[in-house]
């Protein structure tokens, strides 16, 4: 099945052999990724700033480069989230030129993998599945379930038994049947390649992950035309499979090759926890491979201990002459909260480990002040609230009258009072 338009199909990153458009993710013969490769010749022309700015505002207006089978009508609205200049945040940590991508707020389930899901469920499809599944750390889950409901799918996840209550709540709501594991995220997405071979069903980012992984290209998209089609100096991305940043990057390269943006050398910088950090350790020590980790982190979103595209993800962030930095559980919640002060946004501790790498990267001067900057947040902070379990006191009930609430106040926050009496108060 190819598209209506626009030609493509699974090529291996190894051997270059092309195994057409079907369930598969790896290579039989070298193992090697498989990944979605365009004839960007055939959308020469259809895909330009025009026919993009007259789409609908959603990744549904990129839908030339994305894998869409012949035949499926996309309505679901995902994605074209905000792009939010971070003045407040960047006098903190020392950037003038600092941009948030917030994918935070993505329909339908506040994370950017719903940009994947909605493509690797057309591709399920498209490929005749009638049940549908994923191994998740949580993000994923819950967009599985809620656009495989959608669409009228049977749905099965499992995930790792120690996963955050909100996010196995925000799963079981959509009706999808959600197995918890006795293991890691890395013992879940094993036994899930197991299943999918077994019981034929269409798992988003095992037998489906070329497809699912191509939805991660509409945040470059987005980022690109949201700076009025200029491409930044940096991005800092979270990285947990390694995906995301690596097809960022690719959205890029795209949109130079059909000359919708002027060529630039983008530095890639990833982020990731501690207590989970493979890609972070291989690009310091400048290895070629992946030494899999235990994980232990509160950020069990990154906690991909033996990622997929690790080893790809580490030697391009060096190709770009980027950098990768972790930061500790007690940074990354030092991070939710400073962009919440900040900027408004609140985000999960994926956004957190992103936040606190941002601004080690600037006084680490590996990125200027004034260098063009985007920091991807990925998720939203309503999923993860037990991260801030004890950050924040009950204060005691005060009682209904101006004099109780004036006692208060002056004895709790005397910055307040101090505004009052600038502002011409009654004291």
């Amino acid at each position: 099945m190819v598209s209506s338009c626009t030609k493509y199909e699974l090529r291996c990153n190894e051997c270059g052999k092309s195994f057409g458009n079907r369930p598969l993710s790896g290579c039989p013969d070298c193992l090697a990724p498989l990944e979605v490769q365009y004839d960007l010749e055939s959308v020469r022309g259809r895909f330009t700033r025009e026919t993009i700015a007259a789409g609908p505002a959603n990744i549904w207006r990129y839908k030339e480069l994305l894998p869409i089978p012949e035949g499926f009508l996309p309505d679901l609205p995902v994605g074209f989230t905000p792009l939010v200049r971070a003045k407040n945040l960047g006098k903190r940590i020392g950037a003038n030129n600092l941009y948030i991508k917030n994918d935070a707020v993505c329909f339908p389930t506040l994370s950017f993998k719903d940009r994947v899901v909605s493509v690797a469920l057309a591709n399920a499809q498209g490929f005749g599945f009638i049940t549908v599944g994923c191994s998740s750390t949580g993000n994923l889950a819950n967009s599985t379930a809620a656009q495989a409901a959608r669409l009228g799918l049977k749905a099965c996840i499992l995930v790792p038994a120690d996963l955050e209550y909100a996010k196995i709540l925000n799963t079981q709501v959509y009706g999808a049947r959600l197995v918890r594991i006795d293991g890691n995220y890395d013992h879940v997405n094993r036994l899930c390649t197991q299943i999918a071979d077994e019981y034929n069903w269409g798992f988003v980012n095992v037998n489906l992950r070329p497809y699912y992984a191509e939805g991660s290209k509409t945040v470059g998209y987005e980022i690109a035309e949201q700076l009025g089609w200029r491409l930044p100096d940096n991005i800092v991305c979270p990285m947990a499979g390694g995906s995301l940043i690596r097809k960022i990057r690719k959205a890029f390269k795209e949109l130079i090759a059909l000359g919708l943006v002027e060529p630039k050398d983008v530095r890639f910088f990833g982020a990731q926890a501690t207590g989970c950090s493979p890609i972070s350790q291989a690009v310091k020590n400048g290895w070629d491979y992946i030494e899999p980790q235990r994980p232990n982190t509160i950020a069990r979103s990154l906690a991909i201990g033996n990622p997929a595209d690790g080893p790809a993800a580490a030697k391009m962030i060096q190709e770009t002459g980027g950098w990768a930095e972790d930061v500790s559980d007690v940074e990354l919640v030092s991070g939710i909260q400073e962009l919440a002060e900040d900027e408004g946004i609140f985000t999960e501790t994926a956004g957190g480990v992103t936040t606190a790498v941002t601004a080690r990267l600037y006084s680490q001067g590996r990125i200027t002040r004034d260098q063009l900057t985007v920091s991807c947040i990925t998720g939203n902070g309503l999923k993860t609230t037990d991260a801030l379990e004890g950050c924040f006191a009950t204060e005691r009930a005060v009682k209904p009258k101006l004099a109780a609430f004036d006692e208060y106040i002056r004895a709790v926050d005397g910055r307040l009072i101090s505004d009052v009496a600038l502002a011409g108060g009654a004291r």
